[in-house]
């Protein structure tokens, strides 16, 4: 057959190889010109046997009989609806890694968590002596990222795959169905991307629809989004856990001050994690050594150092309102946030009312930065200032922290106004709290 994969990164080239294995001709198409591009990406794709590169067209090559968009191709992208005026079927890399996996698949998404719920099962599969492979929307450095494809095609019959999923690999699945799936919670996110939170959430609940009698669905009964929306979707066994008052199942005889990460979101994460180990059958005893010994994970409350009594912590991947609140109320002690990025729509309050509560002081940053300012000073907070970029920032907070306060990168909002992804903002971070020590 012939195959065009839409986007030149990295799950792009993935699909690209494993399609390239099953017998396909592949046309690898961006829409940016080649001098745009990542030149290495660019030499790596012309180096695949049965691998032609389409670039600086939105036109769609001829005499295709599948399209494959990597995640951050949208929908209304030309080629995608070029695809659906001529009957061409669309699906998306997950939907072709489930295909081809002969390993379980045990996926999470949701709009918080799902990288910290993913390691942590992870950590519990590696626990109980399963050879394991975290996949999926994870990020860059921990570890390595490993496209869910390239996971399907590496990992044998007895190993397990814990995929992280996003709501854009969820927009072109059909027959898409992990073992066991969870979704952890729906909050304001991507409504750049979706017209309503009610699309984005049938977006999400896509991840249990092709789901039988014999696979598990783990739910939020605490969230009512995920409880109304996921209601419908599949035949999976539900398996309800609650967010707001999380409680560790008494079969693992794990205490909640056992683990190392903090807060009650991160009870929530090991809670769900545990439910899916669980249901796949695992030693409890094995589910809480994972549980015991997870440290967490890059960019995600990651303490960077300490000076003078100050804590630094990178929360880079802290990219919409809602995960303020949450990352916010899990520091003891007053708080000095860097706050501010691009603002990908939907209401910004709850993140307003969570700096305005828990931060003494607030340093901005980024293009949405003083949009975040102006709500903040109609509050009533006025303790703020704008930063000229990332190091300043720090920086700044630096100088307003005292002993036993925390310096705390908690964004709220998309890093693509100054960086290439959270990944990087959050390297910067760590680079400038670094000179700071």
């Amino acid at each position: 057959m012939r195959v065009a994969v839409l986007g030149l990164a990295a799950t792009g080239l993935a699909t690209a190889r494993a399609l390239v294995a099953e017998g396909a001709e592949v046309v690898l198409c961006d829409a940016r010109p080649e001098e745009q591009l990542s030149f290495e990406r660019v030499a790596e794709a012309r180096a695949l046997p049965g691998v032609t590169l389409w670039l600086g067209t939105t036109e769609l090559p001829e005499n295709l009989v599948l399209v494959v968009p990597s995640p951050g191709v949208p929908p209304t992208a030309l080629p995608l609806l070029a695809a659906q005026a001529r009957g061409i079927e669309i699906s998306s890399e997950i939907e072709i890694a489930y295909r081809l996996a002969s390993a379980p698949i045990l996926a999470i998404t949701g709009t918080n968590g799902k990288t910290t719920t993913a390691a942590m099962l992870g950590a519990i599969c590696q626990a109980a002596g399963k050879k394991t492979y975290l996949a999926g929307n994870i990020a860059e450095d921990y570890g390595k990222r490993l496209p869910l494809i390239e996971a399907a095609t590496q990992a044998p019959k007895d190993a397990v795959i814990i995929a992280e999923i996003s709501s854009f690999q969820l927009e072109w699945v059909s027959s898409f169905r992990p073992r066991i799936a969870a979704w952890l919670n729906l909050s304001t996110d991507h409504l750049d991307r979706y017209a309503t939170m009610s699309e984005y959430g049938q977006t999400k609940a896509r991840i249990f629809a092709a789901q039988q009698h014999s696979d598990f669905a783990v739910v939020n009964a605490d969230d009512r989004y995920v409880r109304c929306l996921s209601g419908g979707s599949g035949k999976g066994m539900r398996l309800p856990f609650h967010g707001e008052a999380p409680a560790l199942a008494p079969s693992l005889h794990l205490s909640p001050e056992e683990l190392l990460v903090p807060g009650k979101h991160n009870l929530a994460n090991a809670v769900a994690a545990s439910a899916m180990g669980l249901a796949f059958g695992l030693n409890p005893l094995r589910i809480a050594e994972g549980l015991r010994g997870f440290r967490g994970v890059a960019h995600r409350m990651e303490l960077v150092g300490e000076k003078h009594g100050v804590r630094f912590i990178n929360n880079s991947m802290c990219t919409n309102p809602a995960a303020v609140a949450a990352s916010l109320s899990a520091l003891p002690g007053g708080v000095i946030a860097i706050a501010g990025g691009r603002h990908k729509g939907g209401d910004i309050q709850p993140m307003v009312e969570a700096l305005a509560h828990h931060a003494r002081h607030v340093v901005l940053i980024g293009e949405h930065g003083p949009l975040l300012g102006d709500a903040l000073a109609e509050s009533g907070f006025t303790n703020t200032q704008q930063a000229h970029s990332l190091a300043d920032a720090v920086q700044r907070a630096a100088a307003q922290a005292r002993s036993g306060e925390s310096v705390l990168l908690v964004p709220g909002f998309a890093s693509f106004d100054m960086f290439t992804g959270f990944e990087q903002r959050g390297q910067v971070f760590r680079d400038a709290v670094e000179d700071l020590l």
